[in-house]
């Protein structure tokens, strides 16, 4: 594969009118390349994606619906010729404990936080097969390796399965595109207001010790565009020892 060139580089981030997804959005548009913000608030989105300082496209897309995310995907193509890069950013909390949750608590996390995913990952690996390169990136959380927060048990639980959907992805593609990347990355707490949009609510984000800003999150996930990271990127250095030393403690 080339070198980098961020101007070369067009970007899709998915959940994208707000936190990580609008700070990842402008940090890509600061370093030069292109990017195509997607989500459901029209207004929001637009601003961010006049914010970002470079070319890039806002499309309405609820990622929920398989439909809208091949729209998302064509329209992306059909403006800038190509896509290099696919973040599955969108996803949404739910707050419950495990013993207490319905079949739609368990279902509403699995469309937000899995499917989404995998809708964004059907629609646009055929264009990175074609092309024979492409990166893939799937946003997780801490949670998704470490359930350390049991009233989030059925959130948890969806980016546990969102983790190993993107490891077998990974493997699938490893021997037939090895320049098709595939990484999941790992946020812990991030000063967004995602902790107050939780279904149920709960904590604000933005209160709890030890987080990072978003815009701190962005960086770390353009610095592995940048360089091409497969695998788990984790967005503060000690997040993959707490990781190991959990497991550690269940042997």
């Amino acid at each position: 594969m080339s070198s980098f060139d961020w101007k070369s580089e067009v970007v899709v981030v998915t959940g994208a009118s707000a936190g990580i997804g609008a700070a990842l959005a402008r940090e890509v548009g600061k370093r030069g390349g292109t990017t195509v913000v997607a989500a459901r608030r029209a207004a929001a989105l637009e601003d961010v994606a006049r914010s970002t300082g470079s070319p890039s496209l806002a499309v309405v897309a609820d990622v929920t619906r398989r439909d809208q995310v091949e729209a998302l995907a064509r329209a992306a193509i059909e403006r800038f010729g190509h896509v290099d890069v696919w973040v599955n950013n969108a996803g949404r909390a739910l707050t419950r404990p495990a013993i207490e949750l319905t079949d739609d608590d368990v279902d509403l996390m699995i469309r937000d936080n899995v499917k989404s995913a995998l809708y964004g990952m059907q629609a646009i690996l055929p264009h990175f097969r074609a092309r024979g390169r492409g990166h893939l990136i799937n946003v997780s959380s801490m949670l998704g390796r470490v359930p350390f927060a049991s009233f989030r048990a059925a959130y948890s639980a969806a980016k546990h399965a969102l983790c190993s959907l993107t490891e077998n992805v990974r493997m699938d593609l490893a021997t037939e595109l090895p320049e098709v990347k595939v990484a999941c990355v790992y946020p812990g707490v991030v000063y967004t207001d995602f902790g107050t949009n939780a279904v149920g609510g709960g904590p604000d984000s933005r209160s709890l010790p030890g987080g990072q800003t978003a815009e701190e999150v962005a960086t770390v996930m353009a610095d592995a565009i940048a360089s091409r990271a497969g695998g788990d990127v984790y967005t503060r250095p000690e997040a993959l020892e707490r990781v190991l030393a959990y497991y550690r403690g269940l042997a």
